[in-house]
């Protein structure tokens, strides 16, 4: 009995301990699932921050364009001088015929120095160019002018042979790798080279757009890119990405890149770059099986016009007549002067009446009437009035014989007219551009149809739905795309018939994403490979790493409140009736995101960016005061023109650079006087010429007859401290 009551207490007493370690496992883990699911939530919010004001700064050169339009509809050149100036403002550059672009971009008259170190190119290339490329890029070494404008000069001439679709076989290789977005990251591209292998005849290459912009080697990729497509053309494919485009280098980074490193030549290395980057073609096909393109598709994409656009004749602003210099760069008509137009191509008159038959074929010569001319006795109005009328009518006449000096239309997916109404000579173009437009700048949606993306400003959304129809149409199994940042570098939708894969590893912050590629073999099978090119990334932890980007994320959050501190003060004082300085945080979340139209979780985001509440309650004012010291602390500025600054900064040094037309860095004074008459009328500074005049002699420091970036800057913050 005893020895039986013995075992039976040891036994109760084992049950209990395993009853609390079991316990204590469960507890262990649901800790750990609460911890793992914080640290998710984080991590989505962070990413969605990021991709938030990505997309806005893509949003701000559209913005930027109707800025100019408006500034074009509110003020009257007093000159042809002022009007020939304006109209610089929208043209990337003089057009030069072939001959005058080779003789411009005239290699061979450069001399490299018996000084220079770096390495040497001959033509045709051999993979010892390649591989002494690598090695001096390694080294942090520069590659002279002559040879990169040598190798854009034959990198151009192999472009301008290939069809707009590349195909592309497995039969002739082991597998086809695929890459994405690089963005300037040589390191991202180093290391696709060192795990996957160098280019060769049994190792082919897609690379799928955007090598450009952001990071700070977007040349140095090209480079590489480039010696690698001559050397082995069939083997290299590269596809045009939305970044490869003028307006957007101005922007994003990569002309000032150029300019940096090219202080001598970099004016014709850019100028060969942008037309190099009309040549590339615009998508890959694998087997007639996987279609890749840049950025996805419409409802209304067409292989069969895209593969039979004709690069060398149909371009908006050209260089040597090639494609597309800059699909951004439409001008946008005022909808008043292009209704008549649109009714007589219908063959409708612009009154409404049934026009006769014989009246209706011509009505697309029919001028438009001037308005009635106002009286003599008010001589600059008088004046205004007949060199607008003058002006229109010369348009007019360039527009019907099809040499009209401006771009054409842009077209929407809510505005656009019916392409199937038209006579194909009148809008071939258009059609086309919106081709083009669509691939490089479109992204997948969950949700069915097809609708314009307002989040980037160009392209659509595209359902699932549309990606079925136009796989069966054209017999395809999946698409294959980039445009999107991913946190793992790829990613699939559409029931995996869409794959997105991003190559640009620690794309916002270290420890933000992996990069990755995807290999495809004859069986079409995507194989993954993931990577992170940063040692430092590799060596935190999953709490470190949100930790870090989520900082980085905030602070970003916070600059962008800070901008918009003035609208906020209104939005605030809406809910602020009773002026007690106070609103509820409920109100604080839903008047910010009525003025960042970010479409973040406002209330979830609160605990990082309100420390502070009483009763529920939050002193708007103070915490607005919060965030001004915190920018103060980084610039020592006045608040208010800080907060301007911080707001304006990237569209004024866009608008600096496309000033800027030799890319020198500086603007003469008569540009920057003629500029701050387009400024003064869309922000209401009563600035006179001699108002003017004073304020570029004040802002030129240095006293050399020119206008820098910072002194551009600082006229900027003069005007506003000036008293309204």
């Amino acid at each position: 009995m005893g020895s039986g009551s013995s075992v039976n207490v040891q036994y109760k007493y084992s049950l209990q301990k395993s009853e609390n370690a079991f316990k204590a496992a469960v507890l262990i883990q649901q800790w750990y699932r609460r911890h793992v699911a914080r640290l998710e939530m984080r991590r989505r919010c962070t990413w969605r921050i990021f991709q938030s004001i990505e997309y806005a700064c893509e949003q701000d050169q559209i913005k930027l364009h109707n800025f100019f339009s408006y500034l074009m509809d509110q003020f009257t050149p007093s000159s042809s001088k002022e009007r020939d100036f304006i109209s610089r403002m929208f043209v990337s550059g003089e057009s030069y015929k072939e001959a005058e672009l080779e003789k411009y971009c005239d290699y061979e008259s450069i001399e490299v120095p018996d000084s220079y170190i770096g390495p040497r190119l001959s033509f045709p290339l051999l993979p010892d160019h390649a591989t002494a490329l690598l090695e001096a890029f390694q080294q942090k070494q520069q590659l002279h002018a002559r040879y990169v404008l040598n190798l854009l000069h034959e990198t151009r001439k192999h472009l301008k042979q290939l069809p707009n679709i590349s195909h592309v076989s497995t039969c002739y290789s082991e597998e086809v790798t695929v890459c994405g977005d690089l963005h300037g990251q040589l390191d991202d591209l180093f290391l696709i080279f060192y795990k996957n292998g160098l280019p060769s005849p049994s190792k082919s290459y897609v690379f799928n757009g955007d090598f450009v912009d952001r990071g700070k080697q977007s040349l140095e990729i090209l480079v590489i890119l480039f010696t690698f497509l001559l050397i082995y053309p069939k083997e290299v494919h590269l596809n045009r990405g939305n970044h490869e485009d003028h307006m957007v280098n101005l922007r994003y980074g990569f002309t000032k890149e150029v300019m940096q490193k090219y202080k001598v030549h970099g004016k014709k290395i850019l100028r060969m770059f942008q037309n190099v980057f009309c040549w590339l073609p615009l998508a890959t096909l694998i087997d007639q099986k996987v279609l890749i393109i840049h950025g996805g598709i419409s409802d209304t994409t067409d292989l069969d016009m895209l593969e039979k656009i004709q690069r060398d004749k149909v371009g908006f602003i050209s260089y040597c007549k090639p494609p597309f210099i800059s699909v951004l760069r439409l001008k946008k008509r005022k909808e008043s002067s292009r209704k008549p137009e649109v009714q007589a191509i219908n063959g409708e008159s612009p009154s409404g009446s049934d026009a006769a038959g014989k009246e209706a074929a011509p009505r697309l010569c029919v001028q438009p009437q001037p308005a009635q001319a106002p009286s003599t006795a008010n001589r600059p109005e008088f004046s205004r009035w007949l060199r607008q009328t003058v002006q229109e009518q010369i348009d007019t006449c360039r527009r019907l014989v099809d040499i009209s000096e401006s771009e054409p239309e842009e077209l929407t997916y809510s505005s656009m007219v019916s392409l199937k109404d038209v006579d194909e000579p009148c809008w071939t173009r258009q059609e086309e551009w919106k081709q083009i437009l669509d691939i490089l700048w479109s992204d997948p949606m969950p949700q069915e149809g097809c609708r314009e993306n307002k989040v980037r400003g160009g392209g659509c959304y595209f359902g699932p739905d549309v990606t079925e129809k136009f796989l069966e149409k054209y017999s395809l199994q999946f698409l294959i795309r980039s445009h999107e940042c991913k946190q793992e570098g790829y990613e699939f939708c559409h029931n995996r018939k869409v794959l997105t894969i991003f190559s640009a590893s620690n794309y916002y912050e270290i420890g933000s994403n992996r990069g990755a590629y995807v290999k495809l073999g004859p069986d079409l099978i995507p194989h993954f490979v993931q990577y992170q090119a940063n040692k430092t990334a590799h060596m935190l932890t999953m709490t470190q790493r949100i930790s870090r980007v989520e900082e980085s994320a905030f602070r970003a959050l916070r600059e962008q409140l800070f901008a918009h501190t003035s609208a906020l003060i209104s939005a605030f004082r809406a809910y602020d009736m009773d002026n007690t300085g106070r609103i509820t945080l409920s109100n604080w979340a839903t008047a910010v995101e009525s003025v960042l139209r970010l479409g973040l979780p406002w209330r979830m985001l609160r605990p990082q960016l309100v420390r502070s509440t009483k009763d529920g309650m939050l002193e708007y004012k103070s915490w607005l005061d919060d965030l001004a010291m915190e920018q103060r602390s980084q610039e020592h500025i006045q608040s208010s023109l800080l907060e301007i600054i911080y707001r304006n900064r990237s569209n004024l040094e866009t608008i600096f650079r496309i000033i800027d037309r030799d890319h020198s860095g500086l603007i003469s004074f008569e540009e920057f006087q003629q500029t701050w008459k387009l400024f003064s009328s869309h922000m209401n500074i009563g600035l006179t010429d001699d108002g003017i005049d004073d304020l570029v002699r004040s802002i030129d420091f240095n006293k050399d007859g020119n206008i820098d970036f910072n002194e551009f800057l600082e006229a900027f913050r003069l005007v506003k401290q000036c008293p309204s």
